[in-house]
């Protein structure tokens, strides 16, 4: 009997588990959920189980209800959960990222590892249940509310991160810095909105693409302390678990130990910069047979596969992002 499926992707009877990857807020796509919903029962099931629990914390804190919304005739735009109220759009980030993960478990297993980039650390701490479901998604709030004390913004930039550090001096942004790299062609940077003003002309001039994220905050700053400390005490309001499984995080660029204070790890995020191919390289401990994005895009899939094809690694999917992926 055959234990691959199609697309190269190994059956749940195969017992090869895959490692999911959970990507930030900048590659939010309802448009993906609501297609793969549709057309997959295993990850409408998910999504219903998910955001029937998300609803519960939405009602708390009043915001609009998405599970009914999300499986019916007419789901929301992404236009109108952008323009819901602050909270809404981190609410069906992080539901999105836990249902896509619930739907793969069923169907390809439990995975072997999960990593966490930015505020998709939320979403793999839940998984790996060191959070529940429902705290995770308190916790998603809560950041909300400490990011609406981040002025700023982000912006993405079409080169590699030591490129960007001399685009950022030309440009005299002294007060940016490089908070994500993805790969050597992807690094975004986080600073005030003036200084983002003078990167991006400057990228422009030097034929860099650069691309404002539509997030109104910054993150990954050195200058956020007093917010990655306020986020931090938030935290220690929820029971915390041992993770079932590795927790890999492009901030702490390694997988947590037992003995790490997760609650210090994701407020990290605020103030750190994330390294994804440090992280990704380090998955070799896991030895996995398959990468897949547990978010609605793909951009952290293209990232993994950019790191680690030339180092022969394994294969990397972006479900919602492919019609045809085998549910």
């Amino acid at each position: 009997m055959s234990t691959r499926s199609t697309h190269g992707l190994p059956s749940r009877s195969s017992g090869k588990r895959p490692v999911h990857l959970f990507p930030g807020q900048g590659d939010f796509s309802v448009t993906s959920l609501v297609r793969a919903v549709r057309t997959a029962d295993v990850l409408r099931d998910a999504v219903g189980e998910v955001f029937g629990q998300l609803d519960d914390i939405a009602a708390e804190h009043d915001l609009p209800l998405l599970a009914t919304r999300l499986l019916g005739s007419r789901p929301p735009s992404a236009r109108e959960l952008a323009e819901a109220p602050a909270g809404t759009i981190q609410l069906a980030t992080y539901g999105a990222s836990l249902a896509v993960h619930r739907a793969l478990s069923r169907v390809y297993g439990p995975p072997a590892a999960v990593v966490g980039v930015s505020f998709g650390e939320i979403a793999a701490v839940a998984a790996a249940g060191a959070l529940t479901v429902a705290d995770g998604a308190r916790a998603a709030l809560d950041l909300t509310r400490v990011l609406a004390f981040c002025p700023g913004g982000l912006t993405v930039l079409g080169c590699a991160a030591d490129h960007a550090a001399r685009l950022l001096a030309t440009a005299g942004a002294a007060d940016t810095v490089v908070a994500v790299v993805n790969d050597d062609r992807t690094v975004v940077v986080s600073g005030p909105s003036a200084d983002l003003v003078r990167v991006e002309k400057t990228a422009g001039e030097l034929g860099t693409s650069a691309v404002r994220l539509r997030l109104p905050f910054s993150s990954h700053h050195p200058a956020l302390a007093p917010q990655a400390e306020a986020f931090a005490t938030l935290l220690r309001a929820y029971p915390w678990s041992r993770a079932r499984c590795p927790v890999f995080s492009a901030v702490a660029q390694r997988s947590y130990r037992p003995d790490d204070d997760l609650r210090l790890g994701l407020a990290d995020c605020l103030v750190k910069p994330a390294v994804v191919p440090t992280v990704l390289h380090q998955l070799h401990t896991c030895r996995p047979d398959l990468l897949l994005e547990a978010g609605t895009g793909d951009a952290l899939a293209t990232a993994a596969r950019r790191v680690l094809d030339p180092c022969g690694g394994p294969p990397v999917h972006a479900p919602l992002a492919d019609p045809d992926f085998p549910w």
